[in-house]
């Protein structure tokens, strides 16, 4: 598969090198040469220095044989207009990131095809649905859906209060209930794919799959307690507390702390119910001013990911009990973690989860990226015939970096073990390192 990704920014450049440990042909576009500097002699990519929208520029990078053209530049309407002349070159697929979330209606999904822009991608919404998602379901550090609710994926930061848990081997029995599985455990710096000798430590995420039924009996295991969040502040008023503003202030008291007046007035226009507040949020005294120690969550969106760790660590000692911070330096992620912060969002590994899902096998019905432990939940169908559906679970050569964590079986989440037999029509719910992912296609052809 040959993929052109036109913009070396923070989206495409996550993505270039994603792609680029794959069998494919990787060239990347970009108009500055700084952008691209190493890029191809540290990663298997072509790299060149282009205008995306210069007709010339995508011949001579060989849009007309590639299979996907990807523009995701800071600007709207150059990424539109690249992969409409990249269509018309001869772009087999194309994938514009937008910044209208018009756009991204169902009624207006036709228009765009029709016009050669087959796919359309906001990252800002995507990072705004995680943050409407983590603040509804605030005792989880991360929180989704799999398998159209039939299960779900819960990350928890492991206290002293899951005393039922802690120290305890998975081959003691302990978690032979069958109404959760820990799929995965990060500690520090490492992810590990639990085993019978492995245990759950004071400090762990833990990574668990739960039917929804059993989402209080896992709750109360993790000796985790439900908070009412009603009060919530955003330090920063771009696209992403714009966009989860507008979903939860029928439902949230939510206060906007920004410092640009003219983002300000942008905000009134966009949000109703929601208090905009013209002011510095990194200043203590502002802080204290709009009632921070009566806050239940604190929500840093701002362009600086040192700004929004620092001001989350500022919430935590105001006593607000549910921190987000938006964290775009991937180098910054782990040091995030450690200092407690209560979910860390990055939404160009988000992005990239989402592209690459449309460049796996039919197979694959969903591909979810864990920023924090550098892996994915990948929700694969069973075809009849496939290898998944010949051996038991225990039989199968699964690789040591997955785990099997459920099924989805006629609409009812069902959790795996050794002796579980997958059959055609399961969708397969698996836990696994982002480079396995190819190994297991496999298993499901």
């Amino acid at each position: 598969m040959r993929i052109v990704i036109a913009g070396a920014g923070e989206v495409g450049t996550h993505l270039a090198k994603l792609l680029s440990r794959e069998d494919m042909e990787i060239a990347l576009l970009d108009e500055n040469p700084e952008r691209l500097g190493d890029l191809s002699a540290n990663y298997d990519l072509l790299t060149k220095v282009g205008n995306p929208t210069s007709i010339h520029d995508l011949r001579d990078i060989g849009v007309k044989d590639c299979d996907l053209f990807i523009s995701v530049t800071p600007h709207e309407t150059e990424n539109m207009t690249a992969c409409l002349i990249a269509n018309s070159l001869g772009a087999k697929r194309t994938l514009a990131r937008i910044d209208n979330y018009e756009y991204l209606l169902p009624e207006n999904r036709k228009f765009f095809e029709d016009m050669g822009l087959n796919h359309l991608i906001y990252p800002e919404v995507l990072a705004a649905n995680e943050i409407e998602e983590s603040l509804r379901t605030n005792w989880m550090r991360y929180h989704l859906h799999l398998g159209q609710g039939s299960l779900e994926l819960c990350v928890v930061k492991i206290r002293s209060t899951a005393e039922r848990i802690i120290g305890k081997a998975f081959a003691s029995g302990i978690y032979n209930h069958g109404k959760y599985r820990i799929v995965a455990i990060k500690r520090g710096t490492e992810t590990i794919i639990p085993r019978g000798h492995d245990t759950v430590e004071e400090g762990d995420m833990v990574y668990c799959i739960c039917p929804k039924e059993y989402m209080e009996f896992m709750r109360e295991e993790l000796g985790k307690t439900k908070r009412e969040i009603k009060n919530v502040i955003f330090y920063g008023g771009g696209r992403i507390a714009r966009k989860a503003a507008t979903e939860l202030e029928h439902e949230m008291h939510i206060k906007i702390i920004e410092k640009d007046r003219n983002l300000c007035k942008e905000l009134s226009e966009k949000v109703s119910h929601s208090l905009i507040i013209n002011a510095d949020g990194s200043d203590m005294e502002v802080l204290k001013e709009e009632g921070i120690q009566d806050a239940d969550a604190f929500v840093a969106v701002t362009d600086s990911s040192e700004a929004n760790i620092f001001a989350c660590l500022a919430a935590n000692r105001f006593g607000v009990r549910k921190t987000i911070a938006e964290v775009e330096n991937l180098d910054y992620i782990p040091m995030a973690e450690g200092l407690d912060i209560g979910s860390v969002l990055n939404k160009k590994t988000i992005a990239a989860s989402y592209i690459y899902q449309m460049l796996l096998d039919a197979s694959v019905r969903g591909v979810h990226n864990l920023t924090s432990a550098d892996a994915e939940i990948v929700e694969f169908e069973a075809k009849e015939g496939s290898l998944i559906t010949k051996y038991k679970v225990k039989e199968l050569d699964i690789p040591k970096e997955a785990n099997i964590g459920g099924i989805v079986r006629a609409g009812e989440g069902v959790l795996v073990n050794g002796d579980t037999q997958i059959i055609p029509n399961d969708l397969v719910i698996i836990f696994c390192k982002s480079h396995v992912i190819r190994n297991l296609e496999k298993l499901f052809k």
